[in-house]
């Protein structure tokens, strides 16, 4: 990789990553110690906290990382907790060893959580949230019909597991190594690219396709990693039950673990860990308030959304409380371009034929073409609503067009597939700043390199070489990024607490990320002070001399002529004129329609 040193990266010190563990550490001990106390009942309220949470972690991928609203996870305990209980008692054939019926659990868990989850990837919001309600009610009906499975209405015995994890205090432990376990996976990825992607498609999944983020792929492995965790769980709650029945899988109890989640905080491991054992926890030690439960946990939910939006994970996040320098200054440092970039030296180009896109009867582009060069920074100018945007969602392959061809070296590049561009070496940045405001200006940063990670999903769970390596160059090469746009020094801070001219700036180290041979810039002038459009300028012609072939939508004139090579101007969707800089500026109809006096 390259020379990280003389970039100056933020390093975190083993003091730092020691209060990062310290939380984890001091539960674990306490989780280690309570049998110490000898308590029967508060050892089957931890475990049943602990069975909660290998259900909440990987929900917590779903609902936390992803975004999406899934109420009926319950389904996939009910699922875990039956099959677990029918295959150790042989109402399937001959009877299992209870460990194999409950890794039998996981597996029908995992098959079913992919299937409730292929809705995702076309309902949103409270539309995917119906979907899986309505499948927890039909796990429910089906336990109440097949009787000969299930038992019915009258249920059926859960599973006893034998040495070293017998009922007692042996099932406890067993509970807390399985809980301590998905926390380490689901925390693995949480901290890998994969969670990263996660967290892009849902705050910015426009930015996550730019990114080469594939939405389908990604929800279909945390699916089923949510399934399995969930099948799982359902296999210990079987047995901490002794005896189950399809009442024991209530709404409420969907309810605890979606809330459960935001309460902890969106993007946090450790938030909704603490959320699920204070919640499951808390019912118990105010027995007279149990038929209050699901009015408490919605106003507990309504208090933590008014007065904490982010949950525990921000009430225990005191690095970003410290305040910023003020009056910061982005000073790019160019000279560390060809660090960051591959440079091409052969002539590339992105060319559009006859390109014409209609909105219902509006005319967005008409007849266009247009030819974008490596080497070279390509103006893209014109009134509002002229289609210089549209043009660019053409390339970036989010629009489809009625007609014409788009081509990359001579080779067809197809459209509607946003995802494509970006191990084409196709980036771009966004008329609005696109960003991850929980992340931090590194992780945001880090997400634009996503297509350039080795590690499978596997190893990124399991933590294994490959992916450690992945991060680490990541890491650097972020920093790298950093540096040469001139906000190292904000590396580590979060990205909703930047000023609008760093955010245009973050946004240009996330598209070098992907060592682009061709970067698509709309309006990054906009909201900067003069110097900073002057800096600005110079990292966009430095950037095409590595050989970077840039495209330019921007309203400030004074820098389109001043470091664009070719400028085309649009009306209404046509090119009105097209030449060097200085052809368009003394254009009499460019001049009257859109320059002026």
């Amino acid at each position: 990789m390259t020379d990280i040193a003389a970039t100056a990266p933020v390093r975190t010190s083993w003091l730092g990553r020691l209060e990062g563990k310290l939380s984890w550490i001091l539960l674990g001990l306490v989780g280690l110690a309570l049998p110490l106390l000898d308590d029967s009942y508060i050892g089957v309220i931890a475990q049943r906290a602990y069975i909660y949470w290998v259900l909440s972690a990987g929900l917590n991928l779903v609902v936390g990382y992803a975004g999406q609203i899934a109420i009926g996870w319950v389904s996939m305990l009910t699922l875990g907790a039956y099959t677990t209980a029918a295959l150790a008692a042989g109402r399937v054939g001959p009877e299992w060893h209870p460990y194999l019926a409950l890794a039998a659990g996981g597996l029908m868990g995992a098959v079913f959580g992919v299937i409730v989850g292929l809705p995702a990837l076309r309902l949103r919001t409270f539309y995917f949230a119906m979907t899986t309600l309505a499948f927890s009610t039909i796990v429910t009906q089906v336990a109440l019909a097949w009787k000969d499975v299930t038992g019915g209405g009258v249920g059926t015995p859960g599973p006893v597991f034998p040495w070293p994890f017998e009922p007692g205090w042996g099932f406890y432990y067993f509970c807390f190594i399985l809980a301590a376990l998905a926390t380490w996976v689901t925390a693995n990825i949480g901290s890998s690219r994969y969670g990263r992607a996660l967290v892009a498609i849902r705050d910015a999944e426009v930015a996550a396709e730019a990114s080469g983020i594939v939405k389908a792929r990604l929800f279909t492995l945390i699916f089923l990693l949510a399934g399995a965790l969930g099948g799982v769980a359902g296999g210990l709650f079987a047995s901490l039950q002794s005896y189950i029945t399809p009442e024991a899988f209530t709404f409420e109890m969907s309810v605890l673990f979606f809330i459960a989640i935001l309460i902890g905080g969106r993007g946090s491991i450790l938030g909704p860990a603490l959320a699920t054992i204070i919640l499951t926890a808390l019912p118990e030690f105010a027995a007279p308030l149990v038929q209050w439960s699901t009015f408490l946990y919605a106003a507990l939910l309504l208090a933590i959304v008014l007065l904490v939006p982010g949950g525990i994970a921000d009430m225990l996040d005191f690095k970003n409380r410290r305040p910023l320098t003020l009056h910061r200054e982005i000073v790019p440092r160019t000279e560390l371009l060809s660090r960051v970039l591959d440079r091409t030296d052969g002539r590339r180009a992105i060319v559009l034929r006859d390109i014409s896109l209609h909105f219902g009867g509006v005319r967005a582009i008409d007849g266009l073409d247009l030819e974008i060069r490596s080497g070279e920074v390509h103006g893209l100018i014109g009134p509002n609503g002229s289609g210089k945007t549209t043009t660019l969602n053409v390339i970036s392959g989010y629009y489809t067009p009625k007609t014409g061809t788009l081509q990359l070296d001579g080779a067809d590049l197809p459209f509607d597939q946003p995802q494509v561009r970006a191990n084409r070496r196709i980036a771009r940045t966004f008329q609005t700043p696109r960003l991850v405001g929980a992340a931090s200006v590194l992780e945001n940063v880090m997400i634009g390199g996503t297509v350039h990670g080795h590690a499978s999903f596997t190893e990124a769970m399991l933590s294994l070489p490959r992916h450690k390596r992945d991060e680490r160059v990541l890491r650097e090469a972020a920093m790298q990024a950093l540096a040469t746009v001139g906000l190292e020094s904000l590396a580590e801070v979060r990205a909703d607490r930047l000023q609008h001219s760093e955010l245009r700036f973050m946004e240009i180290a996330r598209a070098l990320m992907l060592r682009p041979a061709f970067l698509m810039l709309d309006e990054p002038a906009a909201g900067l002070s003069a110097e900073e459009i002057r800096r600005l300028g110079d990292l966009i012609k430095a950037i095409s001399r590595e050989g970077v072939g840039v495209l330019l939508v921007e309203h400030h004139a004074d820098l389109i002529f001043d470091i664009c090579d070719r400028v085309t101007v649009l009306n209404l969707g046509k090119m009105l004129a097209a030449g060097t800089p200085n052809e368009i500026r003394s254009h009499r109809e460019v001049v009257s329609a859109y320059l002026g006096a």
